[in-house]
């Protein structure tokens, strides 16, 4: 409670300087029927909404309103090709207007119609372009993170630009996808790399762009951590970038993030088998005024396979054991499902929720998997389930509260790892929803979601109108019954979805709003309905 209120007296203090600004600070709190003011709606990483209106009983009228697409003026054919033309992010809802981005790209739309009001354009530039999430905003300004490692920042009314700062150099192979996370006056970033080089998460100032604190993901030599390394030399280029949004409680003023995988992939193991090169593959909580690390817990030891921690650790309170706790829970992308106290980072339960993972022989007394070596790439080569790209990915999950039941998109793989690489494979039908039990990391359904594409990327949403939203390979868009998983609606987009769905109210009217590729659909029930408004029964 102590650190609630002082994060509101902290709010009370930034108020005025926002004023006749566009987003109210309360907002990122307890986001309004109105507002989608971070990635994944709110700081809990919970993608669920109280929205009723649309729901079970009437998902069958569900209508498209209208759909865009996006104009991506005279850029070269390299930036619009492939990735590059993907909406991979999460649209923020500020004031009836949309934010979104494409690799260097940012768009404000209106929410009501899907027309374009700006379009921000980065110059050509030789970073990798493999996505970008989305943005961060404070007051009226907007933060986006460049693929070449630029964080800009720009006025929300007009898309002009504020101020750039640069975070890493792109010479050295660094990138940018991830979304600017705000919390109080800090906004979050990271960049990404691949190759054998240290990584870290950092804060910046929103009004000027100043450093205000960096986190290394790899310990400095003799401190806390150093110790589950081989070596110094090792370590201080071991990896560990974080690439996806963290998720951020109030009252305890902790920020969870999960980070990236080590580097490189045949390090050589430290002699004792717990807690392998920390802080990569790990869920942490940062303490994020300092920056200063609370706790870490480890979910792959030693990762030999590119088995990152960085999906969203999900963040909710209920009971676990007949106690109530605060809990935090991964499905992470090793082929493993986590639960933690969030508070102290105390394991609680793990189980696999896909039964071909093998890469490790057993779970050890904190819960944590055991690598087994004779999985890592060989001569005469090791078949290892889930291939590299994980049973799960960025693609974002969902927590249904009422049913105690989270949602992933997972997929069934395996690799052919020998020292000569790896060749990735699938089985179909491959990729899958997977509803898993809180209590007890149990699956108790999965729906099937084909093998048409080469990576399914949708993300989830649901709402207590009993309702899961998300797509399938073969370019659909479906609401599915979150008790059993039976589709009870859907439509073909003719290109598949690309993002995870939101879902917001307008003028007392509920909009579902996904994309695929560069376009969105935005679908609403018939205005003829007389339905009450999906804030009236929140």
């Amino acid at each position: 409670m102590k650190q609630l209120i002082a994060f509101l007296a902290t709010l009370a203090t930034i108020a005025p300087a926002l004023a006749g600004q566009t987003l109210d600070p309360a907002c990122l709190l307890n986001p309004p029927a109105d507002t989608w003011p971070t990635y994944n709606g709110d700081y809990s990483g919970q993608r669920h909404s109280k929205f009723t209106q649309i729901n079970s009983s009437n998902v069958n009228s569900l209508s498209l309103v209208w759909t865009s697409r996006l104009d991506f003026g005279p850029q070269s054919y390299a930036q619009q090709a492939n990735e590059g033309r993907r909406v991979k992010a999460s649209p923020l809802l500020v004031d009836g207007i949309l934010y979104f981005t494409i690799t260097d790209n940012v768009w404000a739309m209106d929410a009501r119609t899907g027309r374009v009001i700006w379009h921000y354009s980065w110059p050509n530039n030789s970073a990798i372009h493999v996505a970008n999430r989305g943005l961060g905003m404070y007051g009226s300004w907007l933060y986006y993170m460049t693929p070449d490692d630029y964080l800009i920042s720009l006025n929300a009314k007009d898309g002009t630009e504020r101020w750039r700062v640069q975070i890493a150099d792109v010479k050295k192979d660094f990138f940018s996808a991830t979304a600017p996370l705000i919390i109080k006056d800090h906004v979050i970033v990271g960049p990404g790399n691949n190759d054998d080089i240290r990584a870290w998460l950092e804060s910046r100032d929103p009004v000027t762009g100043a450093l205000q604190w960096k986190w290394w993901v790899d310990p400095d030599p003799g401190a806390p951590g150093s110790e589950t390394w081989s070596d110094a030399e090792t370590m201080l280029k071991g990896g560990g970038f974080p690439w996806l949004n963290g998720t951020y409680d109030p009252k305890l003023n902790l920020y969870y993030l999960g980070t990236g995988n080590g580097v490189p992939m045949d390090r050589p193991p430290h002699p004792t088998p717990e807690g392998d090169s920390l802080y990569t593959a790990s869920i942490v909580a940062l303490n994020p005024d300092t920056g200063k690390l609370v706790w870490a817990y480890q979910v792959t030891p030693h990762d030999t396979h590119d088995y990152d921690a960085a999906q969203t650790p999900i963040i909710f309170d209920n009971t676990f054991k007949g106690k109530p706790r605060k809990l935090l829970a991964q499905v992470s992308r090793n082929g493993y499902f986590f639960l933690l106290d969030r508070v102290t980072g105390e394991h609680l339960l793990t189980t696999k929720y896909m039964p071909e993972t093998n890469w490790a022989k057993g779970i050890d007394a904190e819960g944590r998997p055991i690598p087994d070596y004779t999985k890592d790439a060989n001569p005469p080569g090791a078949l290892v389930s889930p291939y590299p790209i994980g049973a799960t990915n960025w693609w974002a999950p969902t927590y249904d509260p009422k049913r105690g039941l989270i949602f992933a998109n997972a997929a069934r793989t395996w690799a052919y790892f020998t020292t000569a690489g790896y060749g990735r494979f699938r089985y179909p039908p491959d990729y899958r929803v997977v509803a898993i039990d809180y209590k007890t990391g149990k699956v108790v359904w999965t729906h099937e979601l084909g093998d048409e594409s080469a990576v399914l990327i949708s993300g989830l949403l649901s709402t207590d109108g009993n309702l899961l939203f998300g797509g399938d390979s073969f370019g659909n868009f479906l609401a599915m019954d979150p008790s059993t998983g039976k589709t009870l609606w859907h439509v073909g987009l003719g290109q598949f979805v690309t993002n995870a769905p939101i879902t917001y109210e307008l003028d007392g009217r509920q909009f579902i709003l996904v994309a695929a590729n560069d376009t969105f659909y935005a679908f609403a029930l018939p205005e003829s309905t007389g339905l009450p408004s999906a804030s009236a029964q929140k």
